[in-house]
Parts: C-alpha cells; sequence; structure tokens
C-alpha cells in the first residue's frame, strides 16, 4: 500500500510514522509512506493523517501505473526521456573500457553523431575467472576523463558492492547488470544518490522479480530508475539469448519505468544486432543500448557482438526513420 500523507505534516512527522508502522518514508512531491502490498486498508493510526492511498495486488507499487500513470523523465545530461519527451537515447560504445585511445575514439564518434551517452565497463562480471576482468577503477577514471573532454554522459556497470561507492563517484548512471540484479548492496547503495540506475534483467528472473529489483530503490528514495531488458535464456542455442519483446509491452503497459533494450548482449552476435534493433526501436522504447569497438575482432570482451564504428553509424541513421514513424527521435 502506498499512503500519501497530508501537506501540512513535516518530514519529521513523517519518520515517526513511518517507524511507528514499519513503513519505508519517501518525499514524492509529498510525505509518503510505502508498505508491503498484504496491507488493504489505511492503518487507524494513520487516517487522520493520510490524503490518499492506493492498494496493489503484489509488491510492484511505486513503479506500477496504478500509483502514476505517467513514464518517469529521466535525465541523460542535456537530454531526457521518458515522460512526454518522446525520445529514444542511442548509447554507444564498447563492451570494456581497454584503453584511453579506444575509449576516446569512442567517445569521438558519438560527438560525430550528435549523441551523448557513452557507455563502457571497468568492472566486468565474467563467467570465467580467465576472461578480462576489466581495468577497474583505472577505466572508471578514464570514461569520467571523456566525461570532461567531451562533455558526454557516461554510463557503467557495477558488477558487486565493494565498488559501487568508485562507480558512484565517477559516473553520471549506474548500470546494475544481470548479474547483480539482486545485490541488495548495489540496490541499496542506489537508492541512496541523487543519479539515475538502470537495472537489467536477469536472464533468468520474471519480469515481476525485474520490478520489484527497481522497487527497492525507489522505497529508498531514488525516483530515477529505468530497467533493461537484454535477453532472457531459453531452449535455443543459435543466439545468445531471446530478447524478450512480449516483456517489453508489459513493463510499458503496465509500469512507469523507462524501458531501455539491448540487442547486442540478446543477440550475441553483431550480424543480427541491427536488425534487432529496429524491432525494438518500432515499439517505442526510451532507450538502446548498443555495443561498438573500433576493432571488434581484438576486443577483450564480447568480441562477436560488438560492431564496427561504421556499421554502428549504418544503424544510427537507419534507426533515425523507424523511430520517426512511430513518433520518437533517436537522441
Amino acid at each position: 500500500m502506498i499512503i500519501k500523507l497530508k501537506s501540512t505534516l513535516s518530514g519529521a512527522q513523517a519518520e515517526q510514522l513511518a517507524a511507528a508502522h514499519k513503513a519505508f518514508h519517501i518525499f514524492d512531491g509529498a510525505h509518503t509512506l510505502i508498505t508491503g502490498s498484504s496491507m488493504k486498508e489505511v492503518p487507524a493510526g494513520l487516517v487522520e493523517h493520510a490524503d490518499a492511498s492506493w492498494v496493489f495486488p503484489n509488491d510492484m507499487q511505486l513503479a506500477s501505473r496504478g500509483y502514476n500513470p505517467e513514464t518517469r523523465t529521466i535525465n541523460f545530461g542535456a537530454t531526457t526521456i521518458g515522460g512526454q519527451s518522446k525520445h529514444t537515447v542511442l548509447i554507444g560504445g564498447p563492451c570494456s573500457v581497454e584503453s584511453e585511445e579506444q575509449i576516446e575514439s569512442a567517445a569521438q564518434l558519438l560527438k560525430s553523431l550528435g549523441l551523448n551517452t557513452l557507455r563502457g565497463g571497468a568492472y566486468k562480471p565474467r563467467t570465467s575467472p580467465y576472461s578480462f576482468q576489466g581495468m577497474g577503477l583505472d577505466g572508471l577514471k578514464l570514461l569520467a576523463k571523456m566525461r570532461e573532454r567531451h562533455g558526454l554522459t557516461v554510463i557503467t556497470e557495477a558488477r558487486d558492492a565493494t565498488h559501487i561507492d568508485e562507480i558512484i563517484e565517477h559516473t553520471d548512471i549506474i548500470q546494475v547488470g544481470a548479474k547483480a540484479m539482486y545485490d541488495q548492496g548495489i540496490l541499496r547503495a542506489c537508492a541512496k544518490i541523487n543519479k539515475p540506475v538502470l537495472i537489467k534483467r536477469g536472464f533468468g528472473t520474471t519480469l515481476q522479480e525485474l520490478v520489484q529489483a527497481a522497487e527497492f530503490v525507489l522505497s529508498g528514495g531514488n525516483q530515477d530508475v529505468m530497467v533493461c531488458e537484454r535477453g532472457i535464456r531459453t531452449f535455443e542455442t543459435g543466439t545468445r539469448f531471446t530478447l524478450d519483446l512480449c516483456g517489453v509491452a508489459w513493463l510499458k503497459e503496465h509500469t512507469n519505468l523507462p524501458v531501455i533494450l539491448d540487442p547486442s548482449h540478446a543477440m550475441g552476435y553483431a550480424y543480427g544486432v541491427a536488425p534487432l534493433a529496429k524491432a525494438c526501436v518500432a515499439m517505442g522504447i526510451d532507450g538502446l543500448l548498443i555495443e561498438t569497438h573500433p576493432n571488434p575482432k581484438v576486443a577483450k570482451s564480447d568480441a562477436s557482438q560488438q560492431l564496427t564504428y561504421e556499421a554502428f553509424t549504418q544503424l544510427y541513421h537507419e534507426l533515425k526513420p523507424v523511430a520517426a514513424a512511430v513518433g520518437y527521435k533517436i537522441v
């Protein structure tokens, strides 16, 4: 249940009521209390303080369109997504930050196309201990340098809670990876900051589990949360994963969270990224994550799915009319 308190109450009074009723307290335009969805009536001790209340069938509450029917507006530097913007942000860059020369070339590519959001992994959650694990803090510092040098917004992934503070310090948007979606340390740390958070769906998780991961951040006070569909594991082995576009339709219908799609990880092979990206944009989504590398053949991670700069540029130009056809603009 969500209970919006009367405007006459102070923050201290709201905190006292939250403690008394074992509820979360956030300020979402007004002091608001959130309890588990098992509560179906406003408690007697809150009736006189309640201005409005919402009851839900499950714990997808703050993210529900039943609570807030408009998609959340998220700032990506100089542009926005969600709300009434009709923007699809194209986030580009390599799977991993490998050197200053490499990430500098990616930054220049984005700027030449008028794009403003750079991705790159510094801490890599690999499935093998023998694979490239990322540059760590040095990678983060290179991303921060690109932001200062080129005026870009940078996004990178948190592998676990041990380095979340470093990522928060050096980047503009925190990505919670598919393998870290359940990491309480990351989610609770992200709840306390004023930076956007992108949560990737685990490849074996349900849509409700994804949204409830977002609720951990929302209920802690950070309202700038997005979710990302990046493919789920099915019986199919011809592609790396299976992109759940049905799930995207469900998220758009039932939640107020901006939806980003990652066709690079879903497909796993560069040849299929462009057509899959066009299908994503045709759904009227809020963003795309596309991996691109100056020489994918020598990439230290996920080489098979990264586009050349030429292919990325061509895809960008091909996506613009697709977005326009559904009333959106690539930014």
